[in-house]
């Protein structure tokens, strides 16, 4: 069986970084890639990049 991959949850996403953001003293940069790992992506770069591709194809790669 594949490994299962990881769907971007943008509330849950936007309210981990504002929380890593301000009560861990972090970068915004920081916070979103350790928001974005939690969900279990590699990077804020790697989860808005499968966000946009599901707006524009409406498909999980």
């Amino acid at each position: 069986m594949p490994p299962l991959k990881p769907i971007p949850d943008i509330d849950a996403f936007e309210e981990r970084a504002a929380i890593i953001q301000y009560d861990g003293g972090l970068s915004r940069s920081e916070a979103e890639n350790r928001a974005a790992q939690a969900q279990g992506f590699r990077d804020a770069e790697h989860y808005w990049q499968v966000l946009a591709d599901y707006v524009v194809s409406r498909k999980l790669p």
